[in-house]
């Protein structure tokens, strides 16, 4: 998969089309950034060496000062586009918030102060805190009284903090808003405007988002000052990302869902829904099929949309449903196949769906379900992919293999996380170690081990949970027995 740099459109600002072309862009060091020494080493030991397309592009102009407007999906390199600066910016000494991060989901503020945090090991005492819906307020306000450099949140959270005066953001320079376009579909745009206005005038603000509709370009006339722009256009290689279209009939696409994952059998599928009602319907349809199969929507209380998102990435779930708001920040490593239940009207839309998939030097399938009223849809859908459609009909995937697809992976659930101090390799010792009696589970058998507050999920290959579950309860984890059960939709 390749991203291609475009020329802005006429209305950017005036230099604008300072950023280097695509080919440039590609090839370029992080040696030659304008950074200190420590974060270069720290960069190196990262193995943060070639720019991705969005910093090469990206990365001069936001080191430079300039207030930035940047069009870019996730996985493309976005974060450490903007946590370079900010954290260039940032001064140690001073014990304030100096940064913050707005971002539409708890899930994808996690990663990001995650990654902000790798990149900070450069320079001693750097404090990251996470400011989100879902948790409860007074630890965070301990915490921000006992002080923070950046601050990486949500807009609701981060607002009830200011009105609440637990977050003082005089000292503020540098204003990041992540992943823009999904906090306006998300209804954030008068809570994005209140903070911004509680923001220095003097700080720089970078805009990161990977579509532009009017609601970008009217937030950026607010509240950016002369920003530059970068804009990346992805285009999908043919041998990454195999695309396919079928025509159904309206009320047959969800019982097409079944026909297509039976045919193409694929561990992990990522369904797109136009509607929460629509991902409804699909789930009931898909368990009633026998598929292993959850959904995001935004009725699901956050610990239950946490457990969803890890059972996927785990590979314990076959078919994730969700809307495009319900997905946004998700992004997982091994994800075999896009289905579009629902044509999107937006080009942009469809193409960020699909590059979910066939990441890396893995293949995908996108594949679309598309009614008589929405092939309209397909000829700049089309072009934005650059190529042209390939049609087929569900007739000819009729191939008589209707065994069970069950995915690999079961996910345990173990109660205790962070604050019993639990890490990974405590688990992981209890299920490759002697004590508690049983088997004894080699590495490849266990899968991806997640630590929360106050749980703690490991993946174990489905033949072995039940005795997973067993040698769990039996022994100890940190010392202490545990209370495990099986998660199963």
């Amino acid at each position: 998969m390749s991203e291609l740099l475009t020329p802005p459109p006429s209305s950017a600002p005036e230099g604008a089309n300072d950023a280097a072309n695509a080919n440039d862009a590609a090839a370029r060091s992080f040696a030659e950034l304008p950074l200190s020494p420590a974060m270069q080493a720290n960069l190196r030991q990262l193995e943060y060496l070639t720019m991705t397309p969005i910093q090469a592009a990206s990365l001069p102009l936001a080191l430079a000062g300039h207030d930035l407007i940047a069009q870019a999906k996730t996985g493309s390199g976005k974060t450490a586009a903007f946590a370079l600066p900010l954290l260039t910016n940032l001064n140690p000494r001073r014990f304030a918030v100096q940064a913050m991060v707005l971002c539409p989901t708890r899930e994808l503020a996690d990663q990001v102060a995650q990654e902000i945090r790798r990149l900070a090991r450069a320079a001693d005492n750097i404090k990251i805190l996470t400011l989100c819906g879902g948790a409860t307020m007074r630890p965070q306000m301990a915490s921000l009284e006992h002080g923070a450099h950046i601050v990486v949140g949500t807009p609701g959270r981060i607002m009830d903090h200011l009105e609440r005066g637990s977050l003082r953001l005089d000292a503020l320079n540098t204003l990041v808003l992540d992943e823009a376009d999904r906090m306006l579909d998300m209804g954030f745009q008068d809570d994005i405007a209140y903070i911004a206005k509680q923001c220095p005038v003097g700080r720089q603000t970078l805009l990161f988002s990977a579509t532009y509709p009017e609601g970008i370009a009217s937030l950026a006339r607010r509240f950016l000052r002369q920003p530059r722009e970068v804009k990346l256009l992805e285009r999908h290689a043919g041998s990454k990302i195999r695309q396919r279209f079928y025509e159904v009939k309206h009320e047959e696409r969800l019982q097409a869902v079944g026909v297509l994952l039976k045919h193409y059998r694929p561990v992990s599928t990522l369904a797109f829904c136009n509607t929460k009602q629509q991902c409804r319907d699909l789930l009931d349809v898909l368990h009633a099929q026998g598929f292993h199969a959850l959904t995001l929507n935004g009725d699901l209380e956050q610990r239950e949309r946490d457990q969803v998102l890890i059972q996927f990435a785990n590979r314990s779930c076959s078919v994730l449903v969700a809307t495009d708001v319900a997905a946004r920040g998700l992004d997982i490593a091994q994800l075999e196949a896009v289905i579009n239940v629902d044509m999107t009207p937006d080009p942009e839309i469809h193409v960020h769906r699909i590059g979910r998939t066939g990441r890396g030097d893995q293949d995908g399938w996108a594949l679309s379900l598309c009614s008589p009223g929405d092939k309209r849809r397909i000829a700049p859908i089309a072009q934005a992919t650059g190529g042209e459609p390939e049609w087929h009909g569900l007739g000819s995937l009729q191939s008589g293999n209707d065994a069970p697809l069950v995915p690999p992976m079961v996910t345990l659930q173990i109660l205790g996380g962070r604050k019993e101090k639990i890490r990974p390799g405590d688990v992981l010792g209890a299920l490759t170690g002697e004590a508690g009696g049983g088997r004894v589970f080699t590495r490849e058998q266990v899968g991806k081990i997640t630590v929360t507050d106050q749980t703690t999920y490991v993946a174990v290959a489905r033949e072995l949970a039940g005795e997973a579950v067993r040698k769990l309860t039996d022994g100890k984890v940190k010392g202490r027995s545990v209370k495990v059960r099986a998660l199963e939709d």
